[in-house]
């Protein structure tokens, strides 16, 4: 289990962080043990040895890691993509829509660190660890009998030619699912300033916290109900207009949450490959073996037998059964053929997931969230039916709920 810092230590650091911060790069709240860093050896495997097993027709592709020594700069909003071979090793996907001033840099340096926000500013709730009060009096939790049910989404929910949230299509469909945590890409709004960036967090849950990455063209971000303590980004050495975002999450019991938000490459299986090698060796490294993980968000996978999904096995349980939508569809693509988008957890959060309940509706493995089909769409409110089908709304988003103990 993750040592935490003493109760009586936590007051001492929040005097160190007394504003509320919203800017980039910043937890809006990081609790008072924020900027600790635990050291708890390597992560092993996460547990699982069941492959999702492969789609009909599909394969495994460039299954090795990568030969490219270049860097590749995807606009993100592709759905499939296309591959561009150009001089010097680089590959730039050209993509099926528009770029929106995508910046290709073919020759980016490969940054192995990691960059830690430590955040600024208080814990909202009590100094104690271990009970329900940890994460502090937010927002509605779902507390019953000692547990508290936890809702994951993954979001590449983005509209229109600009690679934002600012058509409002996301933002409601977010809204109407009501997640706790959510691990969300392109995370840009309007000016992108401080004041936005706080008022869109607020739209999808007021006085939630977040991180956002610095210094990127369509940043990976973090959402969450509750806490974060630590945050940051490491460096994702294919591709020079996002990172993997990270947080980590102060959730009501003894555990943290550390969950990652990624937009894998759409140019090729062998770069997504190359990509999760990288972020499971910034796991092992960096997550202690007594918190929970969930990586969630992008994958741009066209099959689940893809080598990147059998890379994240090391850390993550990737096996079945899989979110659905109301008709039983699984794929996330904006033509629904493809699972693109992803929650993935460690096999210590795996087994206690539990339905995803909207209103009346259940969904026992979780929900592919697409309004076009999703009835009655009251339950989702303000989502309209309309929104999954956006323009440039190339994604679904993906959401599981779980059950964790407070003790």
């Amino acid at each position: 289990m993750a040592m935490k810092l003493p109760p009586y230590l936590r007051p001492l650091l929040a005097m160190g962080f007394l504003a509320l911060a919203c800017g980039e790069g910043e937890e809006p709240t990081a609790p008072p043990d924020s900027g600790t860093s635990v050291d708890a050896g390597t992560r092993t495997d996460a547990g699982t040895t069941v492959d999702a097993g492969s789609d009909a027709g599909q394969s495994t592709d460039d299954a090795g890691t990568t030969e490219d020594a270049g860097s590749d700069v995807d606009s993100g909003t592709n759905d499939a993509g296309t591959e561009v071979e150009v001089d010097a090793g680089t590959t730039v996907d050209a993509g099926t829509t528009e770029d929106a001033g995508t910046t290709v840099d073919a020759g980016t340096t490969v940054d192995a660190g990691t960059t830690v926000d430590a955040g600024t500013t208080e814990d909202a709730g009590t100094t104690t660890d271990g009970g329900s009060a940890d994460a502090g009096p937010i927002g509605e939790t779902d507390t019953d009998g000692g547990y508290t049910q936890i809702r994951l989404m993954a979001a590449n929910l983005s509209s229109g030619n600009g690679q934002d949230y600012d058509p409002g299509h996301g933002i409601r469909l977010m809204q109407g699912v009501k997640p706790d945590v959510v691990m969300i890409q392109e995370f840009n709004y309007k000016s992108d300033s401080a004041s936005d960036m706080r008022s869109m967090v607020d739209m999808i849950g007021a006085g939630f916290y977040y991180y956002r990455e610095t210094g990127a063209q369509i940043p990976n971000g973090i959402i969450s109900r509750y806490p974060i303590i630590e945050s940051g980004e490491w460096k994702d050495a294919k591709v020079s207009n996002r990172d993997f975002a990270w947080a980590r999450i102060d959730i009501p019991g003894p555990r943290d949450l550390w969950a990652i938000s990624v937009h894998l490459l759409t140019t090729s299986s062998s770069n997504r490959n190359a990509e999760a090698t990288q972020l499971v060796g910034y796991i092992r490294a960096n997550i202690p073996e007594g918190d929970y993980l969930a990586i969630g968000g992008d994958f741009n996978t066209d099959s689940r037998s893809e080598a990147c999904l059998t890379t994240f096995k090391q850390v993550v349980d990737i096996a079945g059964p899989h979110p659905a939508d109301k008709n039983g569809k699984e794929g996330t693509n904006a033509g629904r053929s493809k699972p693109y988008d992803h929650v993935i957890v460690d096999s210590d959060l795996r087994q206690y997931q539990v339905p995803t309940v909207i209103g009346a509706s259940t969904f026992n493995n979780g929900l592919v969230l697409d309004s076009r089909v999703y009835t009655p769409i009251s339950e989702i409110y303000p989502a309209l039916n309309s929104d999954s089908g956006a323009s440039s709304m190339q994604h679904m988003g993906v959401i599981k709920t779980f059950r964790t103990p407070n003790f």
